[in-house]
């Protein structure tokens, strides 16, 4: 008799780069037939993994899924990396990265980009995020089918979020979720919700990714967060750059830590009886990630997509993916596997 499907939800954070994680992560869960993907909540990396999963599930299941990942990462790579990936091989891994953080050239780029606004170019000015979100079948990331899909954007007006779903989502509103202000020029798009053109950053600032959209009913309980920003460093920055690079992480974690707090006193309060089932369904929460590599990592391998990474960072992702399967597979619709009380309470 055929095992019975486990349903899940995905959070998948932002992280630059680093969202190649990610995709090893995703690529490793969709081999399992076992496992059902209900609902997708993505932000920056996390929003383009989740569109070209959807795209590509619906275009030729698991495998097209699997596909459109790698081809989505191909894109980003440009699959141009001067050869450095063979010389590195043997290398460690935070040694290369190290050496990356402080190399005379993104040096540069780090100044430059502390200098110099991206409004600066005039009409030289284009997102190169541009041509790879132009390329994704959108009928098919906008379908009713396949998973539920949210992408999350903070307007720079207000500072709250924005969560894109059905056929808002477009261009603009994915490049929106991956628009670092430092970086990129603001995305401007029509907001119903305010009746006006409201410009957008990046979504990793208000929910990275928002788990409350995969509350809705139809949705299995389990929620499972894929994280690629190191909740702790045990090393102190003491470089701009990596004193930056914290502050970013500690940003961008801030909104799911308010998220899962809020999801921990709420399961207390089940748990106490102060709250009945009936008004307030339990939600159960599982994390796949790695500390310990993404500690290991910079700033500059979130903003330096070189093919030597990226292709770590998915072997790390299936490795963890594969950890998680191991211990908690069977966890899946019965019980959350992060002690939310113990850790966030």
């Amino acid at each position: 008799m055929a095992a019975e499907k486990k349903r899940i939800n995905l959070a998948l954070q932002g992280g630059g780069a680093h969202g190649a994680f990610t995709w090893g992560v995703l690529d490793r869960i969709l081999e399992d037939d076992d496992i059902e993907i209900a609902g997708i909540s993505g932000t920056s990396a996390g929003a383009l993994n989740g569109a070209a999963l959807k795209a590509g599930m619906l275009a030729g299941g698991r495998d097209g899924a699997r596909e459109n990942l790698a081809w989505l990462w191909s894109q980003v790579t440009g699959q141009q990396d001067a050869g450095l990936s063979g010389w590195m091989q043997g290398l460690d891994m935070g040694r290369v990265a190290q050496a990356l953080e402080y190399s005379p050239g993104f040096a540069a780029l780090d100044i430059w980009s502390r200098l110099v606004s991206p409004y600066s170019y005039g009409p030289f000015y284009r997102n190169p995020l541009t041509s790879i979100v132009e390329a994704f079948d959108f009928d098919r990331v906008c379908a009713d089918a396949g998973p539920d899909l949210f992408i999350c954007a903070t307007r720079v007006r207000t500072g709250k979020i924005r969560v894109f779903s059905g056929d808002d989502i477009t261009t603009d509103a994915i490049l929106a979720s991956a628009c670092l202000p430092t970086v990129f020029q603001a995305v401007e798009i029509d907001d119903p919700q305010t009746g006006r053109r409201e410009a957008y950053w990046d979504g990793g600032y208000t929910g990275n990714p928002a788990l409350y959209p995969l509350f809705a009913r139809h949705l299995p309980a389990d929620i499972v967060i894929i994280n690629i920003n190191p909740l702790e460093r045990d090393t102190l920055p003491v470089t701009s750059q990596q004193i930056q690079n914290r502050i970013n992480e500690i940003s961008f974690n801030s909104s799911l830590l308010r998220e899962l707090r809020a999801i921990a006193f709420v399961q207390r309060l089940l748990g106490d009886g102060r709250l009945s089932g009936d008004e307030k369904a339990p939600v159960l929460i599982h994390m796949i990630a790695d500390d310990g590599l993404m500690n290991e990592l910079s700033v500059a391998t979130k903003l330096v997509p070189s093919v030597y990474f990226i292709e770590k960072l998915k072997a790390a992702g299936r490795a963890a993916a594969e950890h998680f399967l191991a211990a908690h597979k069977d966890d899946l619709n019965r019980v959350g596997t992060v002690n939310l009380a113990e850790t966030y309470g």
